[in-house]
Formats: C-alpha cells, structure tokens, sequence
C-alpha cells in the first residue's frame, strides 16, 4: 500500500472512531483499565473474553431497526486498522451459544471487516432484564431515529411493565418528553415512515398531531413534503385549520362517529389511501355515498392518478 493510500485508510479509521466515541463513552462496560481479551479465557458472567461472531445472534427484541451502511463501512475500516476498542454486549445461553444485548453496529461491522472473534462482555439476565436492558441501553445512542425512540418506549411500558414516570425515570428524562415521543405513534403509518426515514423532524410530527382528524393530518403532511415546509409553517397551517374548524358543522362529524367500527376503518383507509377528508356515508339499508375531498385543482388530479383515472 503506498503512503498516500495509508493515509487515507487511517484517516477514514479515525473518522469512523471519532462518530461513535458517544456510543463507546455510553457503554455500560467500563473497561478503560481492563486488560486485552484473549481468546480462550474463561466466558463467565462479568467477564470479557472473545467470542466467535457465528455463536452470536441478534436479540429479535433489539429495537434498532435502521443501519447507516456507509457508517458501517466506515466503521469496518477502522476495526480493520484498530480492531473493536469497546466490546459489544451478550448474554451467555449454552456454552458455545451467545445472544447480543447492546452493540449490534459493532458486530455487524466486525463481520464486513471479516474478524472471526470479537471481545464481548458478558452478562446474566432473564428474558425481561435482557429487553429491558436492551431497550435502555440502545436508547442511549444518539443516532435513534425518533421513531425508534417511541418504539422502545412503548416496550418498554408494554413488556417491561413500566410506567412514563419509571422511563422517563430510567432515561432521566422529563415524563412530558417521555410523552410527545409516545404520541408519535397516534400518527398514520405515512407519516411516521416519513419521520423515520428523516423527511419530517419530530417538530413537524409534534405540529401535524395537534390535529385529530386522519384525513387532516394527511393532507398537512402532504403539503409539507410537497412544499418543504419549515416547522414554523408546518405549525401555522395547522393553527389556521384548528381556527376553521371551531366554525364547521358539525353535522359530518356527527354521522361519522355512528359508523360501525369496520366502516370507521374504512373510512380512515381511504383517506389514507388518497391523503385527504373523506366521508363514508353508510344507512341501514346498506346504500351509501363515499365524498372524496380535494383542496385544488392540482389536488383532484393527483386523486384522480391514485385511482387510475
């Protein structure tokens, strides 16, 4: 390899360090005066020893879901020069079978990097001290999409039996910051998806779920995105709908709470489908009307494209 070249592998190595010196900082392993892991030590609990990487799995309980493959590579660069500075986590299940707590990033980039072993500190936990501590310690990481963030919490409530005021405890967190991630998850697929995939920030979403109505929330997402919207903007449009709605009949919203639960779904459906109001009229008799809003002209054409017309 030619001196220039070098260069550049090791600067790429300690670009990579240097992106997730939080994550190494915020691991529940201190291991700043522990001496090297060596294959073959002892794998007891507590300790740190070096583990094949095909005798590890990935908890199917992990919350992290989304991976920044140019990141990893990166991250496999460095290992390559610098091997893994902060061992992952595991649970030890049999003796030659481990199942991963926290440090998926690493391992999935040791495995671009084509090591065989990586030190892994070991811990003993039940299936809910495991979640729990998976859930607890990825919520640490700073690259979590707000979308993930939600998710773990909702875990963590749900299979955790834990309350916002014991997250938001755990997390040292304020509950009302605890609760505006859980409210992420009233919003439709859509915009959620949006949110994760970082076309929307969490002060958009925040905005858009000041709305109640679906249909609504769709069509402010829509113009959003459409529009790139600031979340200023975002925050006035929706002031503006709130402020036309204390005038509306009422009449619509009325008929539409009497719809049976499977039509109040189909309802919502449709106006997910076509990203705006629509009402389902459904009489006893099981004859009907579906009214399709549209707020422009551009609107009803890009409704009438959703329907192939």
């Amino acid at each position: 390899m030619s001196q220039i070249n070098k260069k550049q592998a090791l600067g790429k190595g300690i670009r990579a360090l240097l992106n997730t010196i939080d994550e190494e900082m915020k691991s529940p392993a201190d291991t700043s005066s522990a001496p090297p892991a060596v294959s073959g030590q002892t794998t007891g609990a507590g300790s740190i020893v070096r583990i094949p990487v095909e005798q590890i799995e990935v908890n199917p309980k992990q919350p992290r879901r989304d991976f920044d493959e140019q990141a990893l590579r990166e991250l496999s660069e460095s290992i390559k020069l610098h091997d893994i500075i902060q061992p992952i986590t595991v649970v030890k299940l049999s003796p030659t079978h481990y199942q991963l707590i926290s440090g998926e990033r690493r391992l999935r980039a040791s495995k671009l990097a084509g090591l065989k072993d990586i030190p892994a500190y070991i811990r003993t936990a039940d299936d809910q001290q495991m979640l729990e501590m998976a859930l607890l310690e990825n919520l640490q990481r700073e690259d979590l999409n707000a979308i993930e963030i939600s998710l773990s919490y909702k875990r963590l409530m749900d299979e955790c039996e834990l309350t916002q005021e014991q997250v938001a405890e755990r997390m040292k967190k304020d509950r009302s910051t605890v609760t505006n991630y859980l409210r992420l998850l009233r919003l439709p697929p859509d915009i959620q998806k949006s949110v994760r995939d970082g076309q929307l920030s969490m002060g958009h979403a925040r905005a858009i779920i000041g709305l109640d109505k679906v249909d609504e929330q769709l069509y402010v997402f829509r113009e959003a995105i459409q529009k790139g919207m600031s979340v200023r903007q975002v925050e006035q449009l929706v002031k503006n709908m709130l402020g036309g709605d204390k005038h509306a009949p009422s009449s619509a919203v009325a008929a539409s709470k009497k719809l049976p639960p499977a039509y109040k779904r189909i309802e919502d459906n449709m106006a997910s489908h076509f990203s705006t109001k629509v009402k389902l009229d459904r009489k006893k008799t099981g004859k009907g009307q579906v009214i399709i809003e549209f707020y422009n002209d551009s609107d009803l054409e890009r409704i009438m494209e959703k329907m192939n017309l």
